[in-house]
């Protein structure tokens, strides 16, 4: 029995000890705070001795890291006042730099600890372009509404923001419907009076094609190429006959397309009962202006009892 066990001893002695694994840690730094921390070994292969960077497990910490540390563009605009808010850039996790540095980490002894670089993502308008298309103002057009309708008169005001201060480029198509979005209840939009198939009912967001018809008249009179309307299956009191571009979210869109060698720049707000859509480019652009007749500023019998479209 003695020497059975002693047997044994010499067999186990024979082997290397089993060592504990390392807790080696890879601490991942952000402006100066800790942003998240791993194990070497749960970065790497585990049934390789050598370590290597496990790709599925690396992509889910670099997406993990981008959704910590990214933050959107924001482009220029112009206020109330017409002062330019300047553009801020944005920023995003720099892949590729950081895969590199992750396998540098993982390869080096011991604990160590990795600045998380980024990438810069510059807005799309910055604030030297606003400067150098506000000025030059080469459409207009005004319609008018009964402000006294609320919900209307709330439904206009919101999609009038969504088309303030869009830039559209040399050659850019522009969507209302993609520009302003889904119209929900959810987004803010009320049920006011609208025109479907030739009859008046209520649905979210009516009223929307005031804004549209008057976005139509302001860019047609700049001498765009418009790409894309359609009118109503009844005649609106709002618009000269034939004036109207009706849009819907399953439906019409009014669409133009940016002919000129310079930027376009949308600007629209609401003054009382008035809807006002200007259209302004750089002093260099070369404009061919067409003719189109101005909006009454009576608000017809419609408009004052139904509340109509």
């Amino acid at each position: 029995m003695q020497l059975f066990t002693k047997i044994i001893l010499i067999s186990l002695l024979s082997f290397p000890l089993m060592k504990e694994p390392p807790n080696d840690r890879i601490d991942i730094i952000f402006q100066e705070n800790l942003l998240s921390s791993y194990l070497k070994t749960d970065l790497s292969f585990k049934e390789i001795d050598e370590p290597l960077l496990n790709p599925a497990v690396s992509d889910m910490i670099l997406d993990d890291i981008n959704k910590k540390v990214s933050a959107p563009p924001r482009d220029a605009y112009l206020d109330g006042s017409n002062h330019i808010i300047h553009h801020e850039n944005g920023y995003k996790l720099h892949r590729e730099k950081f895969r590199d540095q992750l396998l540098v980490a993982l390869l080096s002894k011991g604990s160590v600890s990795i600045e998380v670089p980024l990438q810069i993502i510059y807005p799309r308008v910055d604030s030297e372009l606003i400067s150098s298309i506000r000025t030059n103002q080469i459409g207009h057009y005004v319609t008018y509404f009964n402000h006294h309708n609320i919900e209307r008169s709330h439904n206009i005001s919101l999609a009038a923001h969504e088309i303030n201060n869009t830039v559209v480029f040399p050659g850019e198509v522009f969507s209302f419907n993609k520009t302003v979005g889904k119209r929900t209840k959810e987004k803010g939009y009320k049920k006011a009076p609208v025109i479907v198939r030739g009859e008046l009912s209520e649905d979210i967001g009516g009223g929307i094609c005031q804004v549209s018809s008057t976005l139509y008249n302001a860019v047609d009179l700049a001498g765009v190429e418009i790409v894309e309307r359609y009118h109503h299956s009844k005649r609106v009191p709002y618009v000269p006959q034939g004036r109207d571009a009706t849009v819907s979210w399953y439906g019409p869109d009014f669409t133009f397309r940016n002919i000129y060698n310079q930027p376009l720049l949308i600007r629209s707000k609401i003054y009382g009962g008035q809807l006002i859509v200007t259209i302004h480019s750089s002093e260099t652009v070369n404009v061919k202006k067409r003719e189109v007749p101005p909006a009454t500023k009576d608000l017809p019998e419609e408009i004052q009892i139904n509340n109509n479209l």
